[in-house]
């Protein structure tokens, strides 16, 4: 008798067991994502005050100015409660999931359809990937263009993980300036590693025979870090998925927000002092030795880069400094031209549409950020965060079969991006 084939549940529960998905992970069920419209000033202060003083909110979109969205994922003891106090108040909103459990199903159970051979050439680029397949696919790609590609490891993360970076460049002995490019700083955005890590696999794979590609390696080397958080990354695979932090201890709670831990205006607006803050900016600036170590490589680099990128979910935003203040810093002409003509060549791929401006102006105040510090102490003039996909029906939870289109809108955005640097440094 030939065997049946595997239902649902089967693949479901035989994906958990090869990923280490215990019954110890923290359980979503129930938590709904809630969008809230705050439409005047007095709406934003209160909604700001129910999120300081609430428990088990955990803000996906924070509030920022009136008539910009906000996103709470909600536990089910905190969603009537707060539902109720903003109909009370005449506050705007609507469910975004219904069910955060849920919506984790749903992506593994996508992720299950595929079927990586992690062996030679067969690595799926349309699937997430564990810190360990990252890992190896730096390894693979070193090995087969070996011409052209050297590994860096910038340290050793908190819990011992090594920070692998891949450097590209081309053959020829023509000096040129460096252009960084990194993912993974927030945990649980995993389509920010998927999308550099696609980005730069197309780069390796076609720079014989696409133009574009091609010429990518003639203006710039390529410094492509994949994931500058592996412990928190690697905690969203073992333990929670929605993980933001690193994993450092510092006192009463875990980890420290690795983008509120550069030392640019460290912990002033836009930060939180509160160990158990998603937002914890840590105890000193550069307390997080994933952050000091990316730091301290780039300082070592410091006349060699010119374009730096960070990459973020969710919100489809190219965005350049300053985090810090609305302030808008002395070349935010060009560095916001730079970010215009991204944001059109990317929306000609597949007409995903992006916004473009400054970090504090377009999402939200954020101190000791990365770009920040990029751009203001290691004078890299064209440095930007970015918000990839997609705008809040799946959050953080991006479905697998997006990884693709977003790594090919990303990567013409980038072209225009690195021919617009080269012309105008």
């Amino acid at each position: 008798m030939k065997n049946p084939m595997p239902t649902v549940w089967t693949l479901l529960v035989s994906y958990l067991f090869m990923h280490g998905f215990t019954a110890q992970r923290v359980n979503y069920n129930g938590y709904k994502v809630l969008r809230v419209l705050p439409r005047n000033e007095e709406q934003l202060t209160l909604l700001q005050d129910i999120i300081l003083k609430g428990k088990e909110i955990d803000v996906w979109r924070a509030p920022s100015a009136v008539n910009s969205t906000v996103d709470l994922n909600l536990s089910p003891n905190s969603f009537e409660n707060i539902v109720s106090e903003l109909e009370a108040s005449g506050i705007y909103s609507k469910v975004l999931i219904d069910d955060v459990q849920q919506a984790i199903y749903n992506q593994q159970l996508i992720e299950n359809k595929h079927v990586s051979v992690m062996q030679g050439d067969d690595f799926d680029y349309g699937k997430y990937h564990t810190l360990e397949e990252i890992n190896d696919w730096v390894q693979s790609m070193a090995m087969k263009y070996k011409t052209i590609t050297t590994i860096f490891n910038i340290t050793n993360s908190y819990e011992g993980r090594p920070m692998l970076g891949l450097k590209i460049s081309s053959q020829s002995e023509i000096e040129r300036k460096g252009f960084w490019i990194e993912g993974g700083i927030h945990a649980r955005e995993w389509i920010a590693p998927a999308t550099v890590i696609y980005m730069a696999g197309y780069i390796l794979d076609h720079y014989k025979s696409d133009p574009q590609m091609n010429s990518l390696l003639d203006m710039f080397d390529w410094y492509i870090v994949p994931v500058v958080n592996p412990d928190g990354y690697e905690y969203t695979w073992s333990k929670d998925r929605m993980w933001r932090k690193t994993r450092s201890r510092h006192g009463v709670c875990i980890g420290v927000d690795p983008n509120r831990n550069w030392d640019m205006e460290w912990c002033k607006s836009g930060a939180s002092k509160d160990p158990c803050s998603d937002d914890y900016c840590g105890p000193f600036a550069f307390s997080e030795v994933e952050v000091k170590g990316v730091a301290d490589y780039i300082m070592t680099q410091t006349k060699n880069i010119t374009g730096f990128i960070d990459f973020h979910s969710y919100s489809q935003l190219w965005m350049t400094p300053w985090g810090y203040t609305k302030e808008l810093p002395p070349d935010f002409k060009q560095q916001d031209e730079g970010a215009m003509e991204t944001c059109a060549a990317l929306q000609r791929v597949n007409g995903t549409k992006y916004e473009h401006g400054s970090i504090a102006n377009i999402i939200y105040i954020a101190s000791g950020s990365s770009a920040d510090w990029t751009y203001a102490k290691a004078g890299i003039k064209y440095s930007y965060g970015v918000e990839l996909r997609d705008t809040g029906k799946y959050g953080f939870l991006l479905p697998s079969d997006q990884i693709i289109p977003s790594g090919e809108e990303t990567l013409r955005g980038l072209v225009a991006l690195a021919k617009f640097i080269y012309n105008n440094k």
